[in-house]
Formats: C-alpha cells, sequence, structure tokens
C-alpha cells in the first residue's frame, strides 16, 4: 500500500489541527461521540460553534481545498490511526472513505476528537508496514 497523498499535506493539516484544538475555547463535544461521515447536522453544528474562528476557518479551507481523493486519503489515515482498520486493510477503508465523502467531510473530520494523534499513528503505522 502506497499513501497517494504527501506527508507534507498530512504533516500541514495536522499541524493546523493542533493550532485549532490546541486553544482554550476549544472544548471537546458535550455528548463526546464520533461524528458520523454522513451527518450533516453535525456539519451545522460545526459552523454554528466555530465558524467565525479563524482557526477553525484557515484548517476547514485546508481539507476543503484538497482533492476529493486527497481528503479520502486524510480519512482512511485516520480511520487506521484510530484502530478502526489496519494498515492491511488500506483499499477496503478506502473504498468505504470513498463511498462516504461528501461536502461535510471537513467537518467530520474537525470534529473527530484526537483528529491529530489518529493521523500521527495512521502514518506511523503505514511506515511499520513499508519496512
Amino acid at each position: 500500500m502506497e499513501l497517494d497523498i504527501s506527508r507534507d499535506i498530512v504533516a500541514g493539516i495536522i499541524d493546523k489541527v493542533l493550532e485549532f484544538s490546541e486553544r482554550e475555547d476549544v472544548t471537546p463535544l458535550e455528548d463526546e461521540t464520533e461524528p458520523d461521515i454522513n451527518d450533516e447536522a453535525f456539519s451545522g453544528h460545526m459552523a454554528d460553534r466555530y465558524g467565525t474562528d479563524p482557526y477553525y476557518q484557515h484548517l476547514k479551507a485546508a481539507i476543503e481545498d484538497l482533492e476529493p481523493d486527497q481528503q479520502v486519503s486524510i480519512v482512511t489515515l485516520m480511520w487506521i490511526g484510530r484502530g478502526d482498520y489496519s494498515p492491511d486493510e488500506w483499499d477496503e477503508a478506502y473504498e468505504h472513505a470513498q463511498d462516504s465523502w461528501n461536502d461535510h467531510t471537513a467537518d467530520y473530520l474537525i470534529g473527530t476528537p484526537l483528529l491529530a494523534d489518529y493521523l500521527n499513528e495512521g502514518l506511523d503505522q503505514l511506515e511499520d508496514e513499508e519496512v
């Protein structure tokens, strides 16, 4: 399996996630449930909650500026890092992410607690797989 998005792009997204999530006015979701990639209401919730925050806007724009296949790769990488799939299941995870992709993918990613950790873990697991 070869990651089809630049590790530099992923690192840039991770940096923006950390800039946004480490601010003291950014709090975890009250119900602490994982967002659903197909939940349009969740996207509205994120916009209502953080829509005027420049860090949120910058992060969301960075994700939305990616090509859809790159967004799918970020979701797949996050799912692997979170343990939903193993690196060996990349193709299956990618297909699921591709089938689930929509205009709310950025908010799905941003609303996922520990996103930066999951992306880093996903990268680590893929590197271990390549060795």
